[in-house]
C-alpha cells in the first residue's frame, strides 16, 4: 500500500467509527410506561427487528405478537391483548379484567 491509500484508508475508518459512535440505542429501541383506568401500570419495549411488544405487567415479562388488526396494532398472547390504534388510543385487556383505556406517562 502506498501513502495515499493508506491515508483514504485511515479516514474511512475513522468515518465508520463516527458512525458507530453517533447511533444511539434510542434509534433502535422504544419503551413507553403507561398508567390504566382501572389503576394498572406497565411498561412496553418495541425493537428495531422485532415485530412483537415486550411488557414489563404486574411483576411479570410478558412478550406479545403482533396480531392483524384493520388499524393501528394489536398484540395478543398468554391472556393480554395490547391495542394502539392510529389515533393513538392504547388500550389493555388482561388477566380477566374488562378492557381499560391507558395513557403514555
Amino acid at each position: 500500500m502506498n501513502r495515499r491509500n493508506i491515508t483514504i484508508f485511515g479516514a474511512a475508518l475513522c468515518l465508520a467509527a463516527v458512525a458507530l459512535a453517533a447511533s444511539p440505542a434510542s434509534a433502535q429501541s422504544s419503551f413507553r410506561n403507561y398508567r390504566c383506568a382501572d389503576g394498572s401500570q406497565f411498561t412496553v419495549g418495541f425493537f428495531q427487528y422485532d415485530r412483537r411488544a415486550h411488557l414489563q405487567l404486574d411483576g411479570k415479562a410478558v412478550t406479545l405478537p403482533r396480531r392483524w388488526a384493520m388499524s393501528g396494532e394489536r398484540y395478543q398472547g398468554k391472556g393480554v391483548t395490547l391495542r394502539i390504534t392510529k389515533a393513538g388510543i392504547t388500550t389493555l385487556k388482561h388477566a380477566r379484567r374488562r378492557t381499560t383505556t391507558c395513557e403514555q406517562t
